[in-house]
């Protein structure tokens, strides 16, 4: 393990500091060794003080919510998906209409699992631009309106397109 450099022995100390010990026993913070500083070239340091961090309670988004049986069968590829929807061919907007539309159609049918056949990404450089459905599908399944309705998004299994396409499980009718 290497040591630290000044620099970063004094910004661990000051990180340390800021940390509740988890015992009621008081802990000394550690002082780091100051290395000598070249001469200031009229300079002012102003001190760093650590901002308040916040958590916030992680909230249901597609992609959580599945049990480890379901994730097996997805895995294992013995789930039949209810629909298929393949966007080979379409732009942006088309893409994003199709899935948007088939969506609203598989909650009304009640679908489990629709396959969404995205492509697989080919890196190219402009202006051979490839995958930008595929890059985009996560966030606009996350920003849906249907989003409530998603229970998760999973890659598919080999025989259902393997890495070009998707699994979108659909949350059961009494969880809607």
């Amino acid at each position: 393990m290497r040591k630290l450099s000044p620099e970063e022995a004094e910004l661990w100390a000051r990180v340390t500091a800021t940390i509740a010990p988890l015992s009621r026993e008081k802990v000394q913070p550690q002082r780091a060794e100051k290395a000598p500083q070249p001469a200031p070239a009229n300079r002012v340091v102003q001190p760093v003080r650590p901002k308040p961090v916040t958590l916030t309670p992680p909230s249901v988004r597609p992609g959580t919510t599945l049990d480890g049986t379901w994730d097996k069968k997805l895995r294992s590829g013995s789930i039949a998906p209810d629909h298929v929807l393949d966007l080979h061919g379409m732009n942006l907007a088309q893409a994003w209409q199709a899935i948007d539309s088939e969506l609203e159609r598989a909650i009304n049918r009640g679908d489990r699992v629709l396959l969404l056949i995205t492509g697989h990404h080919r890196p190219g450089d402009p202006p051979v631009q490839r995958g930008r459905i595929r890059a985009a599908v996560h966030d606009w399944l996350a920003h849906s309106r249907h989003a409530a309705k998603i229970a998760a998004v999973r890659g598919a299994h080999r025989r259902h397109g393997g890495g070009g396409s998707l699994y979108l499980i659909l949350r059961r009718k009494s969880e809607r």
